[in-house]
């Protein structure tokens, strides 16, 4: 059943790429945590966020994409259900993919003149995928994003290609030690410096994640 008064406003954001023969039903497996917390008895009926200015969970069929853009009433309690949620969608999951989680504290007053009121929001980046090589090559990607958004503050994108390189070489180091104990695919591999940030921290987070 849906939460009342619950801690956090929960807004769980990201796409993810699917196989080509995964059907409906799967993804609604798989997505079975998630529609479960919020009291639905299916994906259809739990599909719809919180806001309705936010799409929801969607599947978009033509281009094999699970896209997510979804909020929820709920607790701390709420991370199993997104633990679940990774194991399952890494059963269907195309190619790598990282998923946006906010936790936002209902409670918190912005306005509030009390300078001791902290807020209980919280951000975590999930990443789901295929094999272990597919998730580290999201997760290599999005810190090189990260990395080369600081420094072109400072430098020029030229200048940053011997940081990207020592970023390669770290997760060649994680992606060798794994594979000396089972074969999880390919070594990710460099793909550029990439720009942008993807905007981690840095004060409280808007709602929307677009």
């Amino acid at each position: 059943m849906a939460r009342t008064n619950a801690p956090f406003e929960i807004h769980v954001h990201g796409d993810v790429p699917l196989r080509a023969a995964v059907q409906f039903e799967q993804i609604q497996d798989a997505l079975k945590p998630l529609w479960k917390y919020a009291g639905a008895r299916s994906l259809a009926d739990g599909a719809k966020s919180s806001y309705e200015d936010e799409p929801g969970i969607k599947f978009d069929a033509p281009q094999h994409l699970l896209q997510l853009c979804w909020t929820v009433a709920g607790d701390e309690d709420f991370r199993q259900s997104l633990d679940e949620m990774c194991i399952n969608l890494n059963e269907i999951a195309e190619t790598g993919a990282a998923i946006e989680v906010s936790f936002y504290d209902t409670e918190y007053d912005d306005e509030e003149d009390d300078e001791w009121a902290e807020s209980r929001d919280d951000f975590a980046m999930l990443f789901v995928g295929p094999n272990p090589a597919a998730i580290m090559q999201v997760q290599r990607d999005l810190l090189v994003q990260d990395i080369v958004g600081m420094m072109e503050r400072h430098f020029d994108g030229s200048e940053l290609s011997g940081v990207v390189a020592e970023v390669d070489k770290l997760f060649a180091q994680r992606f060798d030690a794994l594979a000396s104990s089972l074969e999880i695919g390919k070594r990710p591999r460099g793909s550029g410096g990439g720009h942008g940030s993807s905007g981690h921290g840095g004060g409280r987070k808007p709602r929307h994640l677009h």
